[in-house]
């Protein structure tokens, strides 16, 4: 990721980094930008800083430049009107590399879209990812660690000191990941939030009906909707469309929804028991898959649309990944099944590219592109 920012840097345009809390965008930020006197920095999150942009002029702010290159700008979304400020920096100051970091795209990605139109570039920051870490300690190492993993997540203060994992995830879901949902004007209910993501965690890997959550939330349909919109935006979940292309029963409106991390779905349940214990394997290897998945494409700018596939007599894929119209279809088992077949009906009906059955002993190849 390092690499990837120094690459798209950009006089002229804002470098936009969005991300959960505490996946580490403060520590990518020092890391890049204060090892160097050609950077000034602001953190939002002190008064001082916002009073500063409430008075926005051109010429405070090019004595507080004093001829750096580059400007960092930490919890933007604090400020008012941000993206209207942004807009008049990267006017006025065209030379500065400037790069701008929010810890929910609610309320900074709402702001900037339109008045930085053409003048900004977005990134994501997630967790630390399975490649990261075999980059890191090497891939045996890491694979050792999978069991590990899919019960305690990436979360970098998780990666870091295993011995708090339990105490530090907890402290994550409950203090800090939904701090900014708590705070949006649009959340009225914060306890019925919290059961939907609850409710979320358990069906993590199936189907989701709106209709099955508003009654087990007692919300209407539409707020359920909505929370999840919010959820999605503070990259606490994702969701996964159905694949279709009119076969007559083919599901055409559902939809899974999938957890950023599998540390924080297992936080929200109070679950941490070992692997060998649980009931949930496949849902957690799943989850793991697609969200490493995710990571990988967003990392390597692969553009690809995600689904899953199942039709009203149960048939069904875990995971399909549409690439310039080649399909590639792959089922997740977390243990290998050797002579695994796929749908005749999937198979005789698309172009399939690639059929793969991903389990704990090829996984490797799924999750990096090396």
């Amino acid at each position: 990721m390092e690499l990837k920012i120094a690459e798209l840097r950009s006089k002229g345009k804002a470098l936009i980094l969005l991300g959960a809390r505490r996946t580490g965008k403060t520590t990518l930020l020092n890391m890049i930008s204060l090892n160097n006197q050609d950077t000034a920095w602001l953190n939002a999150d002190e008064p001082e800083v916002r009073a500063l942009f409430e008075h926005f002029g051109s010429a405070q702010f090019g004595f507080l430049f004093g001829g750096k290159k580059n400007l960092v700008i930490d919890e933007a979304q604090r400020i008012q009107d941000i993206g209207i400020k942004l807009k008049l920096i990267i006017d006025q100051f065209p030379e500065i590399n400037m790069i701008v970091s929010g810890s929910s795209s609610l309320d900074l990605a709402n702001k900037i879209n339109e008045p930085l139109t053409g003048r900004k570039i977005e990134l994501r920051l997630f967790p630390l990812s399975f490649q990261e870490m075999v980059d890191h300690h090497g891939w045996l190492k890491e694979k050792q660690l999978i069991p590990y993993r899919l019960i305690y997540g990436y979360y970098p203060e998780i990666v870091t000191k295993p011995e708090d994992a339990r105490r530090n995830l907890v402290e994550i879901s409950e203090s800090y990941l939904f701090k900014d949902l708590f705070s949006y004007e649009g959340i009225h209910k914060p306890g019925k939030l919290m059961k939907l993501v609850q409710a979320l965690a358990l069906q993590m890997g199936k189907e989701v009906s709106y209709l099955e959550l508003s009654r087990m939330v007692e919300l209407d349909k539409e707020t359920i909707e909505k929370y999840i919109g919010l959820l999605e935006q503070a990259f606490i979940v994702f969701r996964l469309p159905a694949f279709s292309r009119n076969l007559r029963k083919e599901l055409k409106r559902g939809r899974k929804i999938y957890f950023y991390d599998n540390g924080i779905r297992n936080a929200v349940l109070s679950n941490f028991s070992p692997l060998e214990l649980r009931q949930d394997v496949g849902g957690l290897w799943e989850n793991f898959l697609i969200s490493e998945r995710l990571k990988v494409l967003k990392y390597n700018d692969i553009y690809s649309n995600a689904y899953f596939w199942r039709t009203q007599d149960q048939q069904e894929i875990d995971y399909i990944e549409d690439r310039d119209g080649i399909l590639h279809a792959f089922e997740f088992k977390w243990k290998s099944k050797p002579g695994y077949k796929f749908s005749r009906t999937f198979t005789e009906s698309y172009p399939v590219h690639s059929l793969n059955v991903i389990h704990s002993g090829n996984f490797e190849e799924f999750l990096s592109l090396k």
